[in-house]
């Protein structure tokens, strides 16, 4: 397998996601109450919930960086989070909005909310593809080097 120019960015864009997120959760929470809430201004947010977006951003970092078998239980809850997302959305969403906000029965969602969530879900479930395929990407890296070290002995 050879370096794949996409997964290294595709990466690259996501760690500094997940690093905006971890510092500044507010904005990316605003972003999706606009995206996805008929009536945003309504919603009284939990302190809790940036919290929770804080460690979405520290969980995306985490396994881009680390990889996926040097971070299982990471891996597995954001691999775990996005077949729920992406299979079965709706109630991922009623817990979220439960967790989130102090008064999830007075948002109205816009239509495109379960897609949207769906879309999360994969987007979970290509971070940890992405993390697998650096741990692959630096152990043939390993064995490359360690070839081209034997040939030049």
């Amino acid at each position: 397998m050879t370096r794949h120019p996409f997964s290294r960015l595709a990466r690259t864009v996501l760690i500094a996601f997940g690093l905006f997120e971890i510092v500044a959760p507010k904005p990316v929470i605003d972003a999706c109450e606009r995206i996805g809430l008929e009536n945003p201004d309504r919603a009284r947010l939990r302190s809790e919930a940036l919290d929770l977006a804080r460690l979405e951003g520290a969980l995306f970092v985490w396994v881009l960086r680390r990889g996926g078998r040097r971070s299982p239980l990471s891996t597995g809850a954001l691999a775990l989070a996005g077949l729920v997302a992406a299979i079965a959305p709706r109630p991922l969403i009623r817990f979220s909005q439960a967790f989130a906000y102090e008064n999830p029965t007075d948002l109205e969602l816009k239509p495109w909310v379960e897609p949207a969530a769906r879309a999360l879900g994969v987007l979970y479930l290509a971070v940890v593809a992405l993390a697998w395929r650096r741990e692959t990407e630096q152990a043939e890296e390993s064995l490359e080097n360690d070839k081209t070290a034997i040939r030049v002995r």
